[in-house]
């Protein structure tokens, strides 16, 4: 069985090996990128006269014909196409003849295996930031149906202070937001065309890797031949970008669990984004939720893998970059669903606001006002913390109401009472970005805008 390399060999590869190092199951997913590569680097021969203009025409037109029978499933492999490159080339010198046998000059599978890559990672993280703005348009959809509904805000998982069902929603849509920004910022880094490195230390044919960068929409080329084919840190980064994405997915996830059951009560599924039990007839489970927890842990494994990979490799390229590709497609494609499947399941959401204000209406929870209250009138805040903590305890330990308590106190007094009442507490949120109703219409008028200006920025 020929092979790419079996001129320096005196026999073929055993089928162990062979079994071992093949990566066509995975690979073939790069078969666009591999075709717009090969395309940009036979127009890039022909300019520096190594193909005339009949060869460079026969090999484009072959490499139209493999994309059609890829595209159509009509592609027939062979046991000797050890990756898709291997097939492409293949397939291209059995139509091109001699003139597709000239289309590895002046390349190396390392240098074009890192341009495949690099352009499917600029394509993939284009499309998820696609889809992560699409969920930020959900979020904002629901934030503005919410109206002034409003919810206990947590923290350690405790009632703390009553926020706006908006505010805690564009939460996560802050948290999304940045998660564009890295995803633009780190395609930008991969914006990089290696094409023209070869195997290592580029060629002694006059090649043109600024003209094939330009050709295949590379805002730059290469500065050092060594670093282009050994680099995948745009994959590790892209992997981390992926892997927060998936763990702002687990959060959002987290509170779906905690919201849809019957102990908090604030939210229900829709039947199509919900499960049922095998055994309990009454259950309706948030998989899609779960899920979003437990692919978290498999993203951070994709992460972290590939990290271990790369820490030891010394320079230039080595076969163990072959596990640069799983975890980045499986990355891809595990975010691409989540950020689908959690988009339908926050459209059809059900809140019930009526039982979130009831649980934020507890006296207690403005707890905080009554202290800034003091504050307001020149009491240090340590000493208006103790005086309304000590009123709390009194209140939970002798079962009175804290408002009677208020209204006994020294430091407080009848009209004071009325800081206590259903929903008080949210009105008086004045800073800017914070909980109240004003400041969260300016940040609904905020996240809007930086929607539209970020769905500007990955438009073609």
């Amino acid at each position: 069985m020929a092979t790419l390399w079996h001129g320096r060999f005196e026999g073929g590869p055993a089928d162990e090996l062979l079994a071992y190092t093949v990566s066509l199951s995975y690979d073939q997913r790069l078969a666009p990128d591999d075709i717009a590569g090969s395309r940009a680097h036979v127009r890039g021969l022909a300019r520096i006269g190594i193909l005339t203009e009949v060869e460079r025409d026969d090999v484009l037109a072959a490499l139209d014909q493999v994309e059609g029978e890829l595209v159509e499933g009509t592609f027939a492999f062979l046991p000797s196409d050890e990756d898709i490159h291997t097939a492409v080339e293949r397939r291209v010198t059995d139509l091109a003849g001699p003139a597709g046998a000239k289309l590895h000059t002046g390349r190396s599978r390392n240098d074009q295996v890192a341009t495949d890559l690099r352009l499917y990672t600029k394509r993939a993280l284009l499309d998820v930031a696609a889809r992560v703005l699409t969920l930020q348009e959900v979020l904002l959809d629901r934030a503005l149906d919410a109206g002034e509904a409003y919810l206990p805000g947590y923290t350690h998982l405790q009632r703390a202070q009553p926020v706006s069902l908006a505010h805690h929603l564009l939460a996560h849509g802050w948290a999304f937001a940045r998660d564009v920004d890295r995803l633009l910022d780190c395609r930008r880094r991969a914006d990089v065309s290696p094409l023209g490195a070869g195997a290592l230390a580029g060629s002694s044919i006059p090649l043109d890797p600024d003209g094939v960068a330009a050709d295949l929409g590379f805002a730059a080329r290469f500065e050092n031949s060594l670093d282009a084919v050994s680099d995948r840190d745009f994959v590790a980064e892209g992997l981390f970008a992926l892997t927060l994405i998936g763990i702002h997915l687990s959060r959002l996830g987290e509170e779906i669990v905690l919201w849809t059951t019957d102990e908090f009560g604030f939210a229900a599924l829709d039947d199509a984004y919900a499960t049922g039990s095998s055994m309990l007839p009454q259950k309706k489970n948030p998989d899609i939720a779960e899920l979003a927890r437990g692919k978290a842990g498999r993203l951070i494994g994709d992460l972290t893998g590939l990290l271990s990979t790369l820490k030891g490799l010394p320079l230039a390229y080595n076969r163990d970059l072959q596990e640069d590709k799983e975890p980045l497609f499986d990355a891809v494609d595990q975010v691409s669903l989540g950020l689908t499947a959690m988009g339908g399941l926050l459209a059809t959401l059900r809140f019930d606001t009526e039982r979130m204000q009831a649980a934020a209406d507890s006296p207690f929870a403005a707890a905080t006002d009554l202290a800034e209250h003091l504050v307001l009138g020149g009491t240090p805040f340590r000493e208006a913390h103790a005086i309304v903590g000590g009123l709390v305890r009194d209140s939970i330990e002798r079962r009175v109401p804290l408002g009677d308590l208020v209204a006994a106190h020294p430091s407080f007094g009848e009209a004071d009472r009325a800081l206590l009442e259903p929903g008080v507490a949210l009105t008086r949120r004045i800073t800017p970005g914070g909980a109240g109703p004003v400041a969260v219409a300016v940040q609904l008028d905020r996240y809007r805008t930086r929607l539209q200006t970020d769905r500007e920025r990955i438009a073609p």
